[in-house]
């Protein structure tokens, strides 16, 4: 529950990285990408998604 892997929005790569706080979810994506969408322009599971991917990975800098 505490290690997560996340797909760099950038690269096309992926990453191993401990989480802040435990959650089932290991995988972690943006939905966002490098593009300049929007939260409001995206589908409710984007969304979720996309704020999941900020507070894990944006939020506590884990992104190399």
């Amino acid at each position: 529950m505490w290690i997560g892997l996340y797909d760099h929005d950038e690269f096309d790569e992926k990453h191993l990285f401990i989480k802040h706080r435990p959650i089932w979810k290991t995988h972690f994506y943006s939905p966002r990408g490098m593009s300049d969408m929007k939260l409001s322009e995206m589908s409710e599971e984007a969304k979720r998604e996309q704020k999941l991917f900020d507070e894990f990975i944006i939020d506590n800098q884990v992104i190399q």
